[in-house]
């Protein structure tokens, strides 16, 4: 109990960041045709060596064909060495000058003979840059720490508060263009001392491993790998505005762990003197609150343009952007339950190809991924963390032959299997698109999932509002897993939250249901009101009626606008819509005429065992993970949804199936 009680008192600590048709017909404008789209479909399992499939598209790169890597070793073999040296020994604190003149402070440890002495270099670094105070950092490595165990095998560790955060000088603007240049000014300063060799490894969690990601784009020729856990791909629609919703719970959360860790940069005594320390807190609180966080809060509540739309303020905050800039061979370690749970397994698609990539997905929320309180490891065969580091950064910076290419290169937990699986690629290599329609039961009852659209026409209605959700898992994800240490059964399912739903269960069938990649659904949807958010849940039901969670979508009706060229489509159906979210694509709806909106869900990998069931709810909100902005709010409350089904509105869901008996036994 004491060390749950820990973890919560850290989670403030830490945290990150940072169209119709025949349903039977592919409508699409993409630059690639339905034919190339399903190449190398309806192969059998494991002999789909030439088979390609489409990725999904960014702002900048539409859909692209790539091969389905289907060879590679699907055993974890595990990798240490004994440790070089007994001790490790700060090395104080530095002050780095960037061009502009501000000084931001790193903290150095590097090996040592015994507590005081330190061993004679030079050493590779491996870099971490923190939003979250290296001080603090010291306390708990999660946000901002020494790796010990790095260290005494032989690695310099830099830590480096960035700019307008913990002890460094500046205004903090969250991934900015001058932060990220800054990022770059760091490794120049790091090759230049005696204690470096010149070549550097980035790693880091939440914010602290997106500077690891966006470092590595800046192609600086001394990086040499990059180990990036639980890092955002799109900031927008990852979490900030999920569906054209604003995120209420964990962005909050994150910024006022920014702000209350960086108010008093005590450290800035020994590197700028008494004076400058004293001056320079009402500039800290100036540019903490007043220039970033408290505009950019009202903004994303009071509906400004440029931040509830997919503007230009979000292209530089969205790392995938920049991933063909990368270089460096990168692990990606990702979670089930993470607030990015979409972007994580396609910066692994993103990469494949271009540099040596690999991709761990564990059963977590954010802050488990952290190891707050345990990340679970080993587990199945999948070593430790810091032992996966170490194989990584041996072969890459210190240039040791660890036979690293060897490992997996997919490895996720499954839910409903309960353990990891591997596979060669992800989506899963024998993955396709499967199309199932919803029936319904009546209101507030039972609906089925069914193989072929239904004959009749049907309708089921729910009210409109938007605090739906708050006694659910989502409560848990969106808060990064801090009410996970609250023993409240609401917080571990969606049971209470899906009592006002609309619900369809499918029977898993004798040989069980495997999902593993994104899914969709197309919902035929009108209202009263000239909006309506839709949240679309997707959960494993055990024959006793206990439910799990497996993933979730939200999407506000009049932003679906799709780019279809830029959209994942497998086995000639849709699986991963890309929205537009521009300001001119959004159109209201007409009272009471039905619409299609189409869904994201987020990526998740789970088993229904036969016997349990597949359970999808419809709801109009999903408060813990986003709510409209406040005047876009007043557009879709006091409303009632009606969900059509049938010939003419056929409502469907799209899963990623892959066959059973590609499970290992």
């Amino acid at each position: 109990m004491n060390l749950r009680l820990n973890a919560l008192a850290l989670t403030a600590c830490f945290a990150l960041t940072a169209c119709g048709g025949s349903e039977g017909e592919v409508q699409q404008t993409s630059a690639l045709s339905p034919e190339q789209q399903t190449a190398g479909q309806g192969q059998p399992p494991g002999q789909a060596h030439n088979k390609t499939r489409a990725t999904l598209g960014s702002r900048g790169t539409e859909s692209r064909l790539v091969p389905v890597e289907t060879s590679g070793n699907t055993e974890w073999q595990s990798y240490d060495r004994e440790a070089l040296y007994s001790d490790t020994v700060s090395l104080g604190n530095f002050s780095i000058t960037m061009s502009d003149g501000v000084r931001l402070l790193a903290k150095v440890v590097v090996p040592g003979v015994d507590a005081n002495t330190p061993a004679a270099g030079p050493f590779p670094v491996i870099l971490t840059q923190t939003s979250y105070n290296s001080s603090v950092g010291q306390f708990v490595p999660a946000i901002g720490g020494a790796s010990e165990y790095l260290i005494k095998r032989g690695y310099a560790s830099v830590v480096v508060d960035v700019r307008g955060t913990g002890n460094s000088e500046g205004n903090w603007e969250a991934f900015g263009e001058r932060e990220q240049q800054d990022y770059g000014e760091v490794v120049d300063w790091i090759v230049e001392q005696p204690w470096s060799n010149g070549r550097v490894g980035l790693q880091g969690i939440s914010y602290l491993g997106i500077t690891a990601i966006l470092t590595a784009q800046q192609q600086h020729p001394a990086v040499k790998a990059a180990f990036p856990i639980v890092p955002i791909g799109d900031g927008y629609r990852d979490i900030v505005f999920t569906g054209g919703n604003v995120n209420a719970t964990f962005i909050p959360l994150w910024m006022g762990a920014v702000t209350g860790l960086g108010i008093l940069p005590l450290e800035q005594l020994s590197t700028m003197g008494v004076g400058a320390f004293v001056g320079s807190i009402p500039d800290r609180l100036e540019g903490l609150i007043l220039d970033f966080q408290v505009p950019t809060i009202l903004n994303a509540l009071l509906g400004e343009k440029e931040t509830v739309f997919d503007e230009g303020f979000w292209d530089i905050r969205s790392p995938i952007e920049g991933a063909e800039k990368i270089n460096v061979p990168t692990f990606i370690v990702g979670g089930l339950n993470d607030i990015f749970q979409r972007s994580e397994p396609l910066w692994y698609e993103r990469l494949k190809g271009q540099v040596p990539v690999k991709l761990l997905i564990g059963p977590w929320t954010h802050i488990e991924a952290a190891g707050l309180p345990s990340d679970g490891l080993p587990a199945d065969g999948v070593p430790e963390i810091n032992k996966l580091q170490l194989q990584w950064f041996d072969q890459y910076v210190m240039g040791l032959n660890t036979r690293v290419e060897n490992q997996p290169n997919v490895t996720q937990y499954v839910t409903g299997l309960e353990r990891y699986e591997t596979t060669t690629d992800w989506p899963h290599p024998d993955m396709q698109a499967e199309r199932f329609y919803l029936n319904a039961g009546g209101a507030f009852t039972q609906g089925q999932l069914v193989g072929s659209v239904p004959a009749e026409e049907t309708t089921v209605s729910t009210l409109q509002q938007p605090l739906n959700g708050l006694c659910s898992f989502s409560t848990t994800q969106w808060t990064i897993g801090a009410t996970g240490f609250i023993p409240l059964p609401c917080f571990e399912s969606n049971d209470a939250s899906e009592l006002a739903s609309l619900k369809f269960e499918m029977p898993a069938g004798e040989d069980g249901l495997y999902l593993n990649g994104p899914m969709m659904a197309d919902l035929w949807v009108s209202s009263t009101a000239r909006d309506v958010q839709l949240s679309v849940r997707i959960d494993l039901v055990a024959p006793s009626g206990v439910s799990e969670p497996i993933s979730n979508g939200l999407m506000t009706a009049s932003m679906q606008s799709i780019d279809e060229s830029r959209s994942r489509y497998d086995n000639g159906i849709m699986l991963q819509p890309w929205h537009t979210f521009r300001a001119g694509d959004r159109e209201m709806l007409t009272p009471l005429e039905p619409k299609k909106v189409s869904v994201e869900i987020f990526p998740s990998s789970a088993y229904v065992p036969p016997g349990s069931s597949l359970r999808v709810s419809v709801s109009t909100s999903n408060a813990p993970q986003g709510l409209p902005p406040l005047l876009q709010l007043l557009d879709s409350v006091l409303g009632v949804m009606t969900l059509h089904m049938g010939p003419d509105t056929p409502s469907s869901i799209t899963l990623p199936v892959v066959p059973s008996g590609t499970i290992a036994q």
